[in-house]
């Protein structure tokens, strides 16, 4: 008897390290064990907004972890924000649509991007097929808690997603903060929504940490504060710049490090240039990364002033798995 069949569709997934693609891989992986999977995404982008090296074309397939990995190319915007953001996420939205799969028994679909949510179900409504949903980010919380476009489009992205989530035939949420937010503010009954909790998907620091501090000069006694991830609207980060020239003009001994890339970087140093206590450095191989995160006194998450329901922030799965003190800057109400 031949097994069911899944197909994931998904904007993000490996071998992209930062974000929810490594979720949505893990999760594809995983369901191989009962199910022949398929996904379909996107050419790996995020969160330098470039193709990475040895993607691109049209169309391109391979096998990864058992899964059988269509990407599509779609429009990736200089700016990706605002208007840019939206083109992008519906290029996608538009290929996704002829996904070139073998009939499936059940489509997953991961939010964000909200707009390929509209694609998994017209493909569900087509084969017949059930769909569910997962939801990473509420997107149309993003919109307002962000200050997206003025504000002009938040009613109009909350009745979008809205009607998405409840034509799905599943949804899971990844907390229960997140949950009870869909269930107030989008009418999905809270019976109906399952909470799976995202995973630590990277293993625990293997090197010598006092070899990496003294490998990266961080063994001078200077207390070092690490953010890592990606440096976009919603980590706020620019509020980090005072906060350096206030530890330049006490002369603490207090170091910030930035790991890693994303739309607001360029902004990010150049508004940091001349602060000695602020320094960035590019994203690192997995091993690499953990031993770096480990060799840090302090990890910093840090959030918008304003962000409380759009997200569960990613990157503290893999913060707990450094095992370093977390420190947040975030909303009291923020799932965080």
């Amino acid at each position: 008897m031949p097994r069911p069949r899944v197909l994931v569709l998904g904007l993000n997934y490996a071998p992209e390290l930062t974000g929810i693609a490594p979720y949505t891989a893990g999760m594809a992986a995983g369901l191989t064990q009962d199910f022949d999977v398929e996904v379909v995404t996107a050419h790996p982008h995020y969160p330098e907004w470039k193709i990475a090296s040895g993607y691109g074309g049209w169309r391109s397939s391979e096998d990864m972890d058992g899964v059988r990995v269509h990407r599509v190319k779609h429009y990736l915007p200089r700016n990706p924000t605002g208007l840019g953001r939206i083109a992008s996420e519906a290029t996608f939205t538009a290929r996704a649509l002829a996904p070139g799969v073998t009939r499936p028994d059940v489509i997953i679909t991961v939010s964000p991007a909200l707009a390929p949510v509209a694609s998994a179900l017209t493909l569900g409504r087509r084969w017949g097929v059930p769909v569910g949903v997962v939801v990473q980010d509420l997107y149309s919380k993003a919109f307002a808690e962000l200050g997206l476009l003025g504000g002009r489009l938040d009613g109009r992205v909350h009745r979008f997603e809205r009607s998405l989530l409840h034509r799905a035939d599943g949804v899971v949420a990844i907390h229960e903060r997140m949950a009870d937010v869909i269930a107030r503010d989008f009418d999905v009954p809270r019976s109906d929504i399952n909470v799976i909790p995202n995973w630590t998907h990277v293993s625990q620091p293997s090197g010598d940490r006092t070899a990496r501090r003294r490998e990266l000069g961080w063994d001078d006694g200077r207390f070092t504060v690490v953010h890592a991830g990606n440096m976009g609207a919603k980590q706020g980060l620019e509020h980090l710049i005072p906060a350096g020239h206030l530890i330049d003009a006490e002369q603490a001994d207090i170091r910030l490090i930035l790991i890693g890339s994303g739309g607001q970087r360029g902004q990010l140093q150049e508004a940091a240039r001349g602060v000695a206590s602020i320094e960035f450095m590019d994203a690192l191989p997995t091993e690499r990364f953990m031993d770096t995160l480990a060799a840090a006194d302090a990890l910093l998450l840090h959030e918008k002033p304003g962000m409380k329901e759009m997200c569960v922030p990613s990157k503290l799965t893999t913060y707990f798995a450094a095992q370093r003190p977390v420190v947040a800057v975030t909303e009291p109400e923020s799932a965080a």
